[in-house]
Formats: C-alpha cells, sequence, structure tokens
C-alpha cells in the first residue's frame, strides 16, 4: 500500500534518513521504533511532503507521491499527527477539527467526520468551545489525532502520541489507535514507548542512525535481544 524505496533525507550536508525501504500493508498497523535523532519523525514528514527527499522513491498503491505537495498527499487518503500535536491553541476544539477536514465542502462529510471524533473521544465534545491552548496535554493529544482523522484518511500517520501523557492516558490512546485500525484505517505509528508500540503493531522496523537496523514482525522483534536490551530496559 505504501512503499518508501531507497529513500534518502538531508538537513544540509546531514543525512538524516540514509536510503531506508520499507512498506506499510493495507489494514496494518506497522510501528517505526528508535531513539532520539534516528529518522523517524523525518521519515514521517518524508512521506506526508513536509520534507523533501533527495533520493529514493515514496508510493502508494500505484501512484509515485515522492515530494508532492501535502494537500495532494492529504486529498490521497494520507494523514498525519504531528509530534509535539501542534493544535491551534487560539481555535476552539471545533474549529481545529474543521480544518483537518479542508479537503471537503461536503457538510454532510464533516459532519460525520466530527461525530466519529466526538465517538472516539468523548472528552472533545464536552470541550468543543473551549480553546485548544487551554486543554490538557492528553486532550490536545486526543484532538492532533481527532484532526488527522478528520479527511477519512486510508493511512494514519501518528508521531509519538504518547509523548508527555499519564501512563493511563498512554493507555487510552493506544486503545483508540487499535480501534481507529480495526474500521479500516492502515496506521504508521513513529514512537519511543517501544513496548506499547509494538504491543499492537503487526510489524515493526528499528531506525538507528537512518538506517534500518532490524525488521520484522512485532513478536519477534519484542523479543530479540537486541531491542530488548536497548528500547525495552534490559526486561522483556
Amino acid at each position: 500500500m505504501l512503499v518508501l524505496e531507497n529513500v534518502s533525507v538531508f538537513y544540509d550536508r546531514i543525512q538524516a534518513v540514509k536510503g531506508i525501504s520499507m512498506e506499510v500493508r493495507e489494514g496494518e498497523i506497522v510501528t517505526l521504533i528508535g531513539g532520539n535523532g534516528a529518522g523517524k519523525s523525518t521519515t514521517l514528514n518524508a512521506i506526508t511532503g513536509i520534507k523533501k527527499i533527495q533520493s529514493g522513491k515514496i508510493s502508494v498503491g500505484n501512484m509515485d507521491i515522492t515530494n508532492a505537495d501535502a494537500s495532494r498527499i492529504v486529498k490521497m487518503g494520507i494523514t498525519q499527527s504531528p509530534e509535539g500535536r501542534r493544535v491551534f491553541p487560539k481555535m476552539t476544539v471545533l474549529e481545529n477539527l474543521e480544518m483537518g477536514a479542508y479537503v471537503s465542502n461536503d457538510k454532510g462529510f464533516l459532519a460525520k467526520n466530527i461525530e466519529r471524533s466526538y465517538r472516539y473521544f468523548p472528552r472533545l465534545e464536552e470541550r468543543k468551545n473551549q480553546f485548544a491552548g487551554t486543554l490538557s496535554g492528553g486532550e490536545q493529544q486526543m484532538l492532533a489525532i481527532a484532526r488527522a482523522l478528520m479527511a477519512s484518511p486510508k493511512i494514519l500517520l501518528l508521531d509519538e502520541p504518547s509523548l508527555g501523557l499519564a501512563p493511563i492516558l498512554v493507555q487510552e490512546i493506544f486503545g483508540i489507535i487499535k480501534e481507529i485500525n480495526a474500521e479500516g484505517v492502515t496506521v504508521l505509528l513513529v514512537e519511543q514507548n517501544a513496548r506499547m508500540a509494538l504491543k499492537i503493531a503487526d510489524r515493526g522496523y528499528v531506525l538507528e542512525t537512518g538506517n534500518i537496523a532490524l525488521e520484522g514482525k512485532s513478536q519477534e522483534l519484542i523479543h530479540n535481544p537486541r531491542v530488548v536490551e536497548a528500547y525495552l530496559g534490559g526486561k522483556e
């Protein structure tokens, strides 16, 4: 469904992603784990057109989307919930959600997706008229994911959805990611909480200094001694 072939990304002269190849098949949750600076967020930003790649190819189905405009990629069914949430703080919850549906002028489309967002995240409905900047960190994360869902994506990219959240909220967010996937949305998940990510994912890739160091089924990776030592605190 989503395929990266020998993708390289530079920041000036620094190569952040070094010729990686990976795929996300329809209906899967695939996780990309690794330490800070490994190139995880850069990979997501390359897929969504936020960061241009210097070489390689990115495709969805038979469509080459390499370095396509971000707006075109959204219209093709790929959306991203960014690291750090990046909600619009001086807009209400509802206005933030409406911004996520800019690809369509259909009021029915908008209403259906707002209803779906409230079904996943009831707290957002309770706070729909509240400015996003006044929400808690967990609520802002919910809003960022809900906003990404407003365009009815086929592929949802999630960048560090558990970052800075209390453990009970982490459990809630990951449970909702599973629900979203069960309803037919393919998910590519970037996450430093490797244990939680591997528990819900079908497959995973381990990114180290811009290279894919390991790949495989999640249950294989979660028992891999190298992954256990580096990302799971030395305990299975």
